[in-house]
């Protein structure tokens, strides 16, 4: 039989893997977001240098 020190020690750190799996996700769509915002800003100024109505009608 599984004491309550050791199953308490389980769940703590089964936890713990779950927090930390969730703020690897949070980094990583934070950073997508991140990027797409960039990647869309440089497109808009190629958009405009180039005065290209058909890409700035996003």
């Amino acid at each position: 039989m599984v004491s309550g020190k050791r199953l308490a020690d389980i769940g703590y750190r089964a936890f713990s893997a779950s927090m930390m799996l969730l703020t690897l996700y949070g980094g990583y769509l934070c950073t997508a977001r991140a990027y797409r915002y960039v990647d869309k800003q440089k497109q808009l100024k190629v958009a405009a240098e180039n005065q290209d109505p058909e890409a700035i009608k996003d």
